[in-house]
């Protein structure tokens, strides 16, 4: 994957910590911080994932009324009237 040079500015006490954090897992200061984002990337993805999960336990019992049970029958007809 091709590599895109990111500048930043930070606090010093910022780029020291994370020079020291890098050092004590052995990795370069690029791939320290690189791994917090795709990290923090992960986290947001899972956090979509999750609250998708609970809203479709919550509305569970709509999404059967409407779909009779098979979401391949497509919604029900409407009727004169709303239903």
């Amino acid at each position: 994957m091709a590599k895109t040079q990111l500048n930043v500015r930070v606090e010093e006490a910022t780029a020291e910590a994370a020079r020291r954090r890098a050092q004590q897992r052995g990795v370069s200061v690029n791939r320290y911080i690189e791994e917090l984002v795709q990290r923090d990337v992960g986290e947001a993805g899972r956090t979509f994932v999750d609250a998708a999960a609970d809203f479709m336990k919550q509305y569970e019992s709509v999404f059967a009324e409407e779909f009779r049970g098979d979401p391949a029958l497509g919604p029900r007809p409407r009727t004169e009237g709303g239903r």
